[in-house]
Protein backbone atom coordinates (compact mmCIF):
# COMPACT_ATOMS: atom_id res chain seq x y z
CA UNK A 1 0.00 0.00 0.00
CA UNK A 2 1.37 3.67 -0.68
CA UNK A 3 1.87 6.11 1.72
CA UNK A 4 2.62 9.06 -0.18
CA UNK A 5 3.87 12.61 2.12
CA UNK A 6 2.75 15.54 0.39
CA UNK A 7 2.94 19.21 1.97
CA UNK A 8 -0.18 21.41 2.65
CA UNK A 9 -0.78 25.02 1.20
CA UNK A 10 -1.16 28.24 3.56
CA UNK A 11 -0.20 28.93 6.68
CA UNK A 12 -2.82 28.58 8.21
CA UNK A 13 -6.70 27.92 9.50
CA UNK A 14 -8.20 30.68 7.08
CA UNK A 15 -9.62 34.25 8.91
CA UNK A 16 -13.44 33.10 6.94
CA UNK A 17 -13.68 29.06 8.44
CA UNK A 18 -12.26 29.49 11.89
CA UNK A 19 -14.77 31.88 13.71
CA UNK A 20 -17.86 30.56 12.10
CA UNK A 21 -16.81 27.66 14.06
CA UNK A 22 -16.41 29.21 17.24
CA UNK A 23 -12.39 28.45 16.75
CA UNK A 24 -10.00 31.19 17.63
CA UNK A 25 -7.35 31.79 15.10
CA UNK A 26 -4.31 30.97 15.67
CA UNK A 27 -1.23 29.48 14.07
CA UNK A 28 -2.08 25.15 12.89
CA UNK A 29 0.93 24.30 14.70
CA UNK A 30 0.18 25.58 18.13
CA UNK A 31 0.01 22.96 21.23
CA UNK A 32 -3.59 24.09 21.34
CA UNK A 33 -4.70 24.34 17.71
CA UNK A 34 -7.49 22.13 17.13
CA UNK A 35 -7.69 19.51 14.75
CA UNK A 36 -10.25 19.92 12.01
CA UNK A 37 -11.06 16.97 10.41
CA UNK A 38 -13.29 17.18 7.08
CA UNK A 39 -16.73 15.12 6.66
CA UNK A 40 -19.99 15.30 4.76
CA UNK A 41 -22.10 12.92 7.13
CA UNK A 42 -24.53 14.31 9.11
CA UNK A 43 -24.36 12.51 12.20
CA UNK A 44 -28.03 11.86 14.21
CA UNK A 45 -26.29 10.78 17.01
CA UNK A 46 -22.86 9.75 18.94
CA UNK A 47 -23.74 6.37 20.18
CA UNK A 48 -21.81 4.04 18.59
CA UNK A 49 -23.73 1.35 20.48
CA UNK A 50 -26.98 1.63 18.69
CA UNK A 51 -25.86 2.70 15.63
CA UNK A 52 -23.01 1.86 12.86
CA UNK A 53 -21.64 3.92 9.98
CA UNK A 54 -19.39 6.29 9.26
CA UNK A 55 -21.10 9.81 10.63
CA UNK A 56 -21.55 8.12 13.81
CA UNK A 57 -18.54 6.24 14.44
CA UNK A 58 -16.00 8.72 13.54
CA UNK A 59 -16.80 10.86 16.77
CA UNK A 60 -17.92 8.12 18.95
CA UNK A 61 -14.46 6.31 19.03
CA UNK A 62 -13.22 9.37 20.52
CA UNK A 63 -15.60 9.82 22.63
CA UNK A 64 -16.36 6.17 23.72
CA UNK A 65 -13.31 3.81 24.89
CA UNK A 66 -13.34 0.19 24.41
CA UNK A 67 -12.41 -3.15 25.68
CA UNK A 68 -9.55 -3.42 22.86
CA UNK A 69 -8.05 -1.34 20.14
CA UNK A 70 -6.36 -2.90 17.22
CA UNK A 71 -2.95 -2.55 14.90
CA UNK A 72 -2.19 -2.55 11.81
CA UNK A 73 -1.40 -6.16 11.68
CA UNK A 74 -4.88 -7.07 12.70
CA UNK A 75 -3.27 -7.47 16.29
CA UNK A 76 -5.79 -6.89 19.07
CA UNK A 77 -4.30 -4.29 21.57
CA UNK A 78 -4.82 -3.16 25.32
CA UNK A 79 -6.96 -0.46 25.67
CA UNK A 80 -9.89 -0.36 28.74
CA UNK A 81 -8.76 -4.34 28.84
CA UNK A 82 -5.29 -4.61 30.09
CA UNK A 83 -5.02 -8.33 29.51
CA UNK A 84 -7.53 -10.96 28.08
CA UNK A 85 -7.70 -14.49 27.98
CA UNK A 86 -10.02 -17.29 26.11
CA UNK A 87 -10.80 -20.23 27.64
CA UNK A 88 -9.59 -23.15 26.37
CA UNK A 89 -13.11 -24.60 25.37
CA UNK A 90 -13.53 -21.16 23.37
CA UNK A 91 -16.81 -20.42 25.78
CA UNK A 92 -15.71 -17.72 27.73
CA UNK A 93 -13.22 -14.40 27.25
CA UNK A 94 -12.12 -12.97 30.72
CA UNK A 95 -10.99 -9.70 30.54
CA UNK A 96 -8.61 -7.64 33.05
CA UNK A 97 -9.71 -3.98 33.22
CA UNK A 98 -7.20 -1.30 33.78
CA UNK A 99 -8.17 0.51 37.24
CA UNK A 100 -7.66 4.46 36.33
CA UNK A 101 -10.30 4.67 33.87
CA UNK A 102 -13.19 7.56 34.52
CA UNK A 103 -16.10 8.55 32.68
CA UNK A 104 -16.30 12.42 31.13
CA UNK A 105 -18.60 12.95 34.53
CA UNK A 106 -15.18 11.77 37.04
CA UNK A 107 -17.15 8.40 37.67
CA UNK A 108 -15.45 5.47 37.77
CA UNK A 109 -15.43 2.52 35.04
CA UNK A 110 -15.97 -0.65 36.37
CA UNK A 111 -16.68 -4.38 35.12
CA UNK A 112 -20.81 -3.12 35.59
CA UNK A 113 -19.99 -0.69 32.66
CA UNK A 114 -19.12 -2.95 30.66
CA UNK A 115 -22.00 -5.75 31.24
CA UNK A 116 -24.53 -3.26 30.62
CA UNK A 117 -22.66 -2.24 26.98
CA UNK A 118 -22.29 -5.66 25.81
CA UNK A 119 -26.13 -5.74 26.95
CA UNK A 120 -27.35 -2.67 25.29
CA UNK A 121 -25.31 -3.51 21.76
CA UNK A 122 -26.54 -7.03 21.56
CA UNK A 123 -30.24 -5.88 21.56
CA UNK A 124 -29.99 -2.46 19.71
CA UNK A 125 -27.09 -2.86 17.41
CA UNK A 126 -27.87 -3.07 14.09
CA UNK A 127 -25.12 -5.95 13.46
CA UNK A 128 -27.13 -8.73 15.43
CA UNK A 129 -24.92 -11.53 14.60
CA UNK A 130 -22.06 -9.37 16.31
CA UNK A 131 -22.65 -10.39 19.71
CA UNK A 132 -25.32 -12.97 19.61
CA UNK A 133 -23.50 -16.01 21.09
CA UNK A 134 -22.91 -13.80 24.43
CA UNK A 135 -25.37 -15.72 26.97
CA UNK A 136 -24.28 -13.67 29.97
CA UNK A 137 -21.56 -11.36 31.31
CA UNK A 138 -20.26 -11.89 34.58
CA UNK A 139 -18.56 -9.11 37.00
CA UNK A 140 -16.66 -10.72 39.85
CA UNK A 141 -14.94 -7.60 40.96
CA UNK A 142 -14.97 -3.75 39.74
CA UNK A 143 -12.08 -4.28 37.30
CA UNK A 144 -12.79 -8.32 35.80
CA UNK A 145 -15.26 -9.23 33.41
CA UNK A 146 -16.16 -12.38 32.16
CA UNK A 147 -17.72 -12.99 28.75
CA UNK A 148 -19.42 -16.39 28.45
CA UNK A 149 -20.80 -17.97 24.87
CA UNK A 150 -23.23 -20.50 24.07
CA UNK A 151 -20.91 -21.35 21.46
CA UNK A 152 -17.64 -20.81 20.50
CA UNK A 153 -17.51 -16.88 18.20
CA UNK A 154 -14.16 -16.38 16.62
CA UNK A 155 -15.25 -12.62 15.51
CA UNK A 156 -15.73 -11.95 19.47
CA UNK A 157 -12.40 -9.96 19.71
CA UNK A 158 -12.56 -8.33 16.79
CA UNK A 159 -15.82 -7.03 17.70
CA UNK A 160 -14.39 -5.17 20.87
CA UNK A 161 -13.17 -2.58 18.80
CA UNK A 162 -13.44 0.95 19.39
CA UNK A 163 -16.10 1.13 16.89
CA UNK A 164 -17.92 -1.74 17.81
CA UNK A 165 -18.20 -1.60 21.18
CA UNK A 166 -18.37 1.70 23.28
CA UNK A 167 -18.39 1.34 26.51
CA UNK A 168 -21.17 3.34 28.30
CA UNK A 169 -21.66 4.61 31.37
CA UNK A 170 -24.92 2.30 33.21
CA UNK A 171 -25.02 5.57 35.45
CA UNK A 172 -26.16 7.90 32.78
CA UNK A 173 -27.52 5.44 30.17
CA UNK A 174 -29.61 2.69 32.55
CA UNK A 175 -32.18 5.01 33.89
CA UNK A 176 -34.46 3.59 31.99
CA UNK A 177 -35.45 5.76 29.19
CA UNK A 178 -35.45 4.01 25.53
CA UNK A 179 -31.38 4.04 24.59
CA UNK A 180 -31.97 4.94 21.23
CA UNK A 181 -33.88 7.97 22.01
CA UNK A 182 -31.64 8.95 25.36
CA UNK A 183 -30.87 12.88 25.64
CA UNK A 184 -27.31 11.67 26.36
CA UNK A 185 -26.91 10.51 22.56
CA UNK A 186 -26.44 14.09 21.65
CA UNK A 187 -24.51 15.03 24.69
CA UNK A 188 -22.76 11.81 25.34
CA UNK A 189 -20.19 10.89 28.49
CA UNK A 190 -17.86 8.24 27.77
CA UNK A 191 -14.52 7.63 29.41
CA UNK A 192 -12.22 8.27 25.63
CA UNK A 193 -9.66 10.87 24.68
CA UNK A 194 -11.78 13.34 24.00
CA UNK A 195 -15.15 14.73 25.55
CA UNK A 196 -18.37 16.26 23.70
CA UNK A 197 -18.07 20.25 23.74
CA UNK A 198 -21.16 21.37 21.20
CA UNK A 199 -22.72 19.99 18.27
CA UNK A 200 -24.19 22.40 15.41
CA UNK A 201 -26.49 20.28 13.66
CA UNK A 202 -25.33 19.78 10.34
CA UNK A 203 -22.68 22.03 10.81
CA UNK A 204 -19.73 21.01 13.45
CA UNK A 205 -19.40 18.80 16.37
CA UNK A 206 -16.47 20.23 18.91
CA UNK A 207 -14.45 17.81 21.19
CA UNK A 208 -12.06 18.51 24.04
CA UNK A 209 -9.33 16.47 25.40
CA UNK A 210 -9.84 14.96 28.40
CA UNK A 211 -7.39 15.80 31.22
CA UNK A 212 -8.37 12.15 33.35
CA UNK A 213 -8.19 9.95 30.52
CA UNK A 214 -6.55 6.35 31.55
CA UNK A 215 -3.89 6.60 29.22
CA UNK A 216 -0.73 9.20 30.31
CA UNK A 217 0.15 11.95 28.04
CA UNK A 218 -2.82 11.34 26.07
CA UNK A 219 -4.28 12.84 24.45
CA UNK A 220 -1.75 14.70 22.42
CA UNK A 221 -3.85 17.36 20.69
CA UNK A 222 -6.54 19.97 22.73
CA UNK A 223 -9.27 19.82 20.53
CA UNK A 224 -10.95 17.80 17.61
CA UNK A 225 -13.85 19.73 14.91
CA UNK A 226 -15.58 17.94 12.97
CA UNK A 227 -16.60 20.31 10.00
CA UNK A 228 -19.31 19.38 8.03
CA UNK A 229 -19.63 20.60 4.53
CA UNK A 230 -22.13 18.56 2.62
CA UNK A 231 -20.74 19.98 -0.41
CA UNK A 232 -17.57 17.61 -2.17
CA UNK A 233 -15.82 20.40 -3.76
CA UNK A 234 -16.25 22.24 -0.59
CA UNK A 235 -14.13 19.82 1.28
CA UNK A 236 -11.54 19.35 -1.17
CA UNK A 237 -10.97 23.23 -1.12
CA UNK A 238 -10.74 23.94 2.45
CA UNK A 239 -8.45 21.02 2.73
CA UNK A 240 -5.88 22.77 0.05
CA UNK A 241 -6.72 25.82 1.90
CA UNK A 242 -5.36 24.19 5.15
CA UNK A 243 -8.73 24.97 7.09
CA UNK A 244 -9.05 20.63 7.22
CA UNK A 245 -6.06 19.22 8.57
CA UNK A 246 -7.44 15.47 8.08
CA UNK A 247 -9.93 14.16 5.41
CA UNK A 248 -11.28 10.70 5.98
CA UNK A 249 -13.07 8.57 3.66
CA UNK A 250 -12.42 10.25 0.72
CA UNK A 251 -13.71 7.67 -2.29
CA UNK A 252 -14.07 10.08 -5.44
CA UNK A 253 -11.38 9.26 -7.83
CA UNK A 254 -10.88 12.34 -8.98
CA UNK A 255 -10.40 14.71 -5.64
CA UNK A 256 -8.14 11.95 -4.41
CA UNK A 257 -5.86 12.60 -8.00
CA UNK A 258 -5.95 16.13 -7.14
CA UNK A 259 -5.01 16.01 -3.72
CA UNK A 260 -2.82 14.18 -4.27
CA UNK A 261 -0.47 16.21 -6.49
CA UNK A 262 -0.19 18.84 -3.39
CA UNK A 263 3.57 18.72 -2.75
CA UNK A 264 1.82 19.28 1.07
CA UNK A 265 -0.46 16.38 2.28
CA UNK A 266 -0.37 12.79 2.77
CA UNK A 267 -3.00 10.97 0.86
CA UNK A 268 -2.91 7.27 1.59
CA UNK A 269 -5.49 3.87 0.99
CA UNK A 270 -4.07 2.55 3.95
CA UNK A 271 -6.67 2.31 7.06
CA UNK A 272 -9.32 0.64 5.61
CA UNK A 273 -7.94 -2.87 5.79
CA UNK A 274 -10.48 -3.88 8.70
CA UNK A 275 -13.81 -2.34 6.95
CA UNK A 276 -13.99 -3.83 3.41
CA UNK A 277 -15.63 -1.32 1.65
CA UNK A 278 -18.49 -2.10 -0.86
CA UNK A 279 -20.53 -0.15 -3.36
CA UNK A 280 -24.10 -1.63 -4.50
CA UNK A 281 -26.85 -1.69 -5.64
CA UNK A 282 -29.85 -2.87 -3.23
CA UNK A 283 -33.10 -4.37 -3.96
CA UNK A 284 -36.45 -4.71 -2.12
CA UNK A 285 -36.77 -7.93 -2.33
CA UNK A 286 -40.57 -7.61 0.08
CA UNK A 287 -41.88 -5.63 -2.46
CA UNK A 288 -42.96 -6.67 -6.42
CA UNK A 289 -41.83 -7.49 -8.74
CA UNK A 290 -38.60 -7.19 -7.19
CA UNK A 291 -39.27 -10.30 -4.86
CA UNK A 292 -39.29 -12.03 -8.08
CA UNK A 293 -35.29 -13.28 -8.69
CA UNK A 294 -35.19 -13.34 -11.85
CA UNK A 295 -36.15 -9.70 -12.27
CA UNK A 296 -33.66 -8.91 -9.82
CA UNK A 297 -31.12 -10.71 -12.31
CA UNK A 298 -32.41 -9.25 -15.48
CA UNK A 299 -31.27 -5.95 -13.32
CA UNK A 300 -27.85 -7.00 -12.38
CA UNK A 301 -27.08 -8.00 -16.08
CA UNK A 302 -27.66 -5.19 -17.10
CA UNK A 303 -25.14 -3.08 -15.27
CA UNK A 304 -21.70 -2.73 -17.00
CA UNK A 305 -19.47 -2.52 -14.33
CA UNK A 306 -16.59 -2.11 -16.17
CA UNK A 307 -17.85 0.87 -17.60
CA UNK A 308 -18.44 2.04 -13.82
CA UNK A 309 -15.13 1.60 -12.63
CA UNK A 310 -13.36 2.48 -15.49
CA UNK A 311 -14.94 5.77 -17.04
CA UNK A 312 -16.90 7.13 -13.79
CA UNK A 313 -14.95 6.10 -11.31
CA UNK A 314 -11.69 6.95 -13.42
CA UNK A 315 -10.55 3.25 -13.32
CA UNK A 316 -9.30 3.75 -9.79
CA UNK A 317 -11.60 1.06 -8.20
CA UNK A 318 -12.17 -2.30 -9.14
CA UNK A 319 -15.53 -4.66 -9.78
CA UNK A 320 -17.08 -6.36 -7.20
CA UNK A 321 -18.48 -9.89 -7.46
CA UNK A 322 -19.95 -10.81 -4.17
CA UNK A 323 -20.60 -9.87 -0.56
CA UNK A 324 -17.11 -10.72 0.93
CA UNK A 325 -14.17 -8.06 -0.35
CA UNK A 326 -11.02 -10.26 -1.98
CA UNK A 327 -8.44 -9.55 0.67
CA UNK A 328 -10.60 -11.65 3.20
CA UNK A 329 -9.44 -15.28 3.82
CA UNK A 330 -12.92 -15.89 3.28
CA UNK A 331 -13.49 -14.39 -0.18
CA UNK A 332 -14.58 -16.94 -2.78
CA UNK A 333 -13.82 -16.14 -6.44
CA UNK A 334 -16.03 -18.31 -8.62
CA UNK A 335 -19.19 -16.96 -8.11
CA UNK A 336 -21.71 -15.42 -11.12
CA UNK A 337 -19.95 -12.61 -12.68
CA UNK A 338 -22.69 -10.77 -14.14
CA UNK A 339 -20.90 -9.41 -16.86
CA UNK A 340 -23.10 -7.46 -19.09
CA UNK A 341 -25.59 -9.17 -20.94
CA UNK A 342 -28.56 -7.10 -22.13
CA UNK A 343 -30.27 -9.98 -24.21
CA UNK A 344 -30.27 -12.07 -21.48
CA UNK A 345 -32.14 -9.29 -18.99
CA UNK A 346 -34.65 -8.82 -21.48
CA UNK A 347 -35.24 -12.81 -21.32
CA UNK A 348 -35.68 -13.35 -17.91
CA UNK A 349 -37.97 -9.82 -17.97
CA UNK A 350 -40.17 -11.75 -20.72
CA UNK A 351 -39.62 -15.01 -18.40
CA UNK A 352 -41.11 -13.18 -15.28
CA UNK A 353 -44.24 -12.54 -16.98
CA UNK A 354 -43.62 -8.32 -17.32
CA UNK A 355 -43.65 -7.66 -21.38
CA UNK A 356 -42.83 -4.17 -22.60
CA UNK A 357 -45.45 -2.33 -23.63
CA UNK A 358 -45.92 -0.54 -26.96
CA UNK A 359 -43.70 2.00 -25.57
CA UNK A 360 -41.10 -0.19 -24.69
CA UNK A 361 -41.44 -0.02 -20.91
CA UNK A 362 -42.04 -2.46 -18.89
CA UNK A 363 -42.34 -0.85 -15.37
CA UNK A 364 -41.05 2.27 -13.53
CA UNK A 365 -38.99 1.65 -10.14
CA UNK A 366 -37.33 4.39 -8.07
CA UNK A 367 -33.84 4.01 -7.12
CA UNK A 368 -32.26 6.29 -3.98
CA UNK A 369 -28.78 6.84 -2.76
CA UNK A 370 -26.57 8.05 0.14
CA UNK A 371 -26.36 11.74 -0.14
CA UNK A 372 -23.31 13.94 -0.63
CA UNK A 373 -21.26 10.95 -2.52
CA UNK A 374 -21.32 11.79 -5.49
CA UNK A 375 -18.71 9.45 -7.55
CA UNK A 376 -20.14 6.27 -5.80
CA UNK A 377 -23.49 7.08 -5.24
CA UNK A 378 -25.29 9.69 -7.06
CA UNK A 379 -23.47 9.40 -10.45
CA UNK A 380 -23.95 5.38 -10.59
CA UNK A 381 -27.35 6.05 -10.25
CA UNK A 382 -27.75 8.43 -12.83
CA UNK A 383 -25.93 5.70 -14.73
CA UNK A 384 -28.54 3.14 -14.02
CA UNK A 385 -31.22 5.11 -14.86
CA UNK A 386 -30.04 5.12 -18.28
CA UNK A 387 -28.51 1.92 -18.61
CA UNK A 388 -32.13 0.66 -17.10
CA UNK A 389 -33.87 1.90 -20.08
CA UNK A 390 -32.44 -0.44 -22.75
CA UNK A 391 -34.20 -3.44 -20.66
CA UNK A 392 -37.55 -1.58 -20.39
CA UNK A 393 -37.45 0.03 -16.79
CA UNK A 394 -38.48 3.74 -16.19
CA UNK A 395 -35.93 4.74 -13.20
CA UNK A 396 -36.77 7.64 -10.91
CA UNK A 397 -33.97 8.95 -8.99
CA UNK A 398 -34.91 9.88 -5.83
CA UNK A 399 -32.34 12.36 -3.87
CA UNK A 400 -32.31 12.50 0.20
CA UNK A 401 -31.39 15.81 1.89
CA UNK A 402 -29.21 14.37 4.33
CA UNK A 403 -28.09 10.77 5.46
CA UNK A 404 -30.98 11.10 8.21
CA UNK A 405 -33.39 10.92 5.41
CA UNK A 406 -31.69 8.65 3.17
CA UNK A 407 -31.48 6.30 6.06
CA UNK A 408 -35.07 6.45 7.53
CA UNK A 409 -36.29 5.59 4.02
CA UNK A 410 -34.43 2.57 3.70
CA UNK A 411 -34.66 0.63 7.45
CA UNK A 412 -38.18 1.33 6.92
CA UNK A 413 -38.80 -0.53 3.66
CA UNK A 414 -39.64 2.62 1.47
CA UNK A 415 -37.67 1.89 -1.16
CA UNK A 416 -37.65 -0.25 -4.73
CA UNK A 417 -33.69 0.26 -5.54
CA UNK A 418 -30.98 1.96 -3.13
CA UNK A 419 -27.01 2.56 -3.87
CA UNK A 420 -24.90 1.57 -0.70
CA UNK A 421 -21.92 1.81 0.95
CA UNK A 422 -21.45 -1.44 3.42
CA UNK A 423 -18.36 -2.32 5.33
CA UNK A 424 -17.30 -6.16 5.61
CA UNK A 425 -16.31 -4.86 9.16
CA UNK A 426 -13.32 -7.15 9.40
CA UNK A 427 -14.88 -10.78 10.04
CA UNK A 428 -17.96 -11.95 7.59
CA UNK A 429 -19.89 -12.34 11.64
CA UNK A 430 -19.93 -8.54 12.11
CA UNK A 431 -20.25 -6.98 8.85
CA UNK A 432 -21.49 -9.46 6.35
CA UNK A 433 -23.58 -11.97 7.72
CA UNK A 434 -26.23 -9.30 9.07
CA UNK A 435 -27.44 -7.98 5.47
CA UNK A 436 -28.39 -11.39 4.48
CA UNK A 437 -29.94 -13.76 7.58
CA UNK A 438 -33.69 -13.52 7.96
CA UNK A 439 -33.22 -13.29 11.48
CA UNK A 440 -32.40 -9.52 11.12
CA UNK A 441 -35.05 -8.42 8.80
CA UNK A 442 -36.00 -5.47 11.79
CA UNK A 443 -37.84 -2.25 10.37
CA UNK A 444 -36.13 1.24 11.46
CA UNK A 445 -32.44 -0.49 11.61
CA UNK A 446 -30.32 0.92 9.25
CA UNK A 447 -27.35 -1.52 7.26
CA UNK A 448 -30.06 -4.82 8.58
CA UNK A 449 -31.30 -6.78 6.11
CA UNK A 450 -32.78 -3.74 4.78
CA UNK A 451 -33.68 -5.99 1.43
CA UNK A 452 -35.90 -8.15 3.69
CA UNK A 453 -34.35 -10.56 1.90
CA UNK A 454 -34.98 -14.83 3.16
CA UNK A 455 -33.54 -17.31 2.64
CA UNK A 456 -33.17 -20.83 5.24
CA UNK A 457 -30.16 -22.41 3.23
CA UNK A 458 -27.99 -19.13 3.69
CA UNK A 459 -29.16 -19.03 7.68
CA UNK A 460 -27.78 -22.49 7.98
CA UNK A 461 -24.42 -21.49 6.15
CA UNK A 462 -24.08 -18.35 8.27
CA UNK A 463 -24.89 -19.47 11.27
CA UNK A 464 -22.40 -22.72 11.17
CA UNK A 465 -20.30 -20.52 9.77
CA UNK A 466 -20.26 -17.96 13.12
CA UNK A 467 -19.13 -21.01 14.94
CA UNK A 468 -16.54 -23.03 12.94
CA UNK A 469 -13.53 -22.77 14.50
CA UNK A 470 -11.60 -24.78 11.72
CA UNK A 471 -10.42 -22.05 9.00
CA UNK A 472 -11.00 -23.95 5.92
CA UNK A 473 -14.28 -25.78 6.95
CA UNK A 474 -15.40 -21.91 7.43
CA UNK A 475 -13.99 -21.26 4.37
CA UNK A 476 -15.85 -23.86 2.77
CA UNK A 477 -19.19 -22.38 4.67
CA UNK A 478 -18.59 -19.11 3.65
CA UNK A 479 -17.77 -20.08 -0.31
CA UNK A 480 -21.55 -21.98 -0.50
CA UNK A 481 -23.15 -19.20 1.23
CA UNK A 482 -21.11 -16.52 -1.79
CA UNK A 483 -22.75 -18.78 -4.53
CA UNK A 484 -26.27 -19.08 -2.88
CA UNK A 485 -26.45 -15.06 -2.61
CA UNK A 486 -25.00 -13.71 -5.74
CA UNK A 487 -26.81 -16.11 -7.55
CA UNK A 488 -30.38 -14.80 -6.20
CA UNK A 489 -29.09 -11.74 -5.99
CA UNK A 490 -30.67 -9.62 -3.21
CA UNK A 491 -27.87 -7.40 -3.99
CA UNK A 492 -25.93 -6.46 -7.27
CA UNK A 493 -22.69 -6.05 -6.62
CA UNK A 494 -20.66 -3.09 -8.12
CA UNK A 495 -17.10 -2.38 -6.87
CA UNK A 496 -15.14 -2.20 -4.30
CA UNK A 497 -14.92 1.42 -2.94
CA UNK A 498 -11.41 3.05 -3.38
CA UNK A 499 -11.17 4.56 0.54
CA UNK A 500 -8.28 7.30 0.53
CA UNK A 501 -7.11 9.33 4.03
CA UNK A 502 -5.81 13.02 3.18
CA UNK A 503 -3.54 14.44 6.12
CA UNK A 504 -1.91 17.69 6.90
CA UNK A 505 1.87 16.77 6.35
CA UNK A 506 2.57 18.27 9.66
CA UNK A 507 0.27 15.44 11.68
CA UNK A 508 2.30 12.75 13.78
CA UNK A 509 0.83 9.91 14.83
CA UNK A 510 -1.08 9.30 11.62
CA UNK A 511 -4.25 6.82 12.52
CA UNK A 512 -3.35 3.93 10.12
CA UNK A 513 -4.45 0.69 11.65
CA UNK A 514 -6.93 -1.33 10.61
CA UNK A 515 -9.85 0.82 11.78
CA UNK A 516 -7.87 4.12 10.71
CA UNK A 517 -10.06 6.95 11.25
CA UNK A 518 -12.66 4.90 13.26
CA UNK A 519 -9.70 4.50 16.13
CA UNK A 520 -8.89 6.68 18.76
CA UNK A 521 -6.77 9.70 17.58
CA UNK A 522 -5.20 9.68 21.21
CA UNK A 523 -1.66 9.45 19.57
CA UNK A 524 -2.60 12.31 16.53
CA UNK A 525 -0.51 15.99 17.27
CA UNK A 526 0.70 18.75 15.24
CA UNK A 527 4.62 17.98 14.25
CA UNK A 528 6.76 20.40 16.41
CA UNK A 529 4.51 20.97 19.41
CA UNK A 530 5.79 20.21 23.48
CA UNK A 531 3.37 16.95 23.39
CA UNK A 532 5.15 15.89 20.22
CA UNK A 533 8.60 16.23 21.69
CA UNK A 534 7.88 14.70 24.77
CA UNK A 535 6.43 11.72 22.76
CA UNK A 536 10.18 12.07 20.61
CA UNK A 537 11.86 11.14 23.65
Amino acid sequence: MRLTKRTLLGTGLSALAVPLLGIPQGHAEGADAPLVIGTNQVPRHFNGAVQSGIATGMVSTQLFASPLRYDDKWNPQPYLAKSWEIAPDNLSVTLKLVTNAVFHDSHPLTSEDIAFSIGVIKANHPFQTMLEPVSAVETPDPHTVVIKLSRPHPALLLAMSPGLMPILPKHVYGDGQDIKTHPANLKPIGSGPFKFVDYKQGEAVQLERFDKFFLEGRPRLARLVYRILPDQNSLVIATERREIGMLPFLSSVRDIERLSKSPNLTVTDRGFEGIGPINWLAFNCGKKPLDDVRVRQAIAYAVNRDFVTGKLLGGAAKPDTGPIVPGSPFFEPAVEAYKLDIAKANALLDEAGLKKGSDGTRMQLTIDYIPNDNDQQRNVAEYLRAGLKRIGIVLQVRAAPDFPTWAQRISNFDFDLTMDNVFNWGDPVIGVARTYLSTNIRKGVIWSNTQQYKNPKVDDLLNAAAVEADLPKRKALYGEFQKIVVAEAPIAYINLTPYNGVFDKRLTGLPLSIWGSLSPLDEVAWAGTAADAEAAR
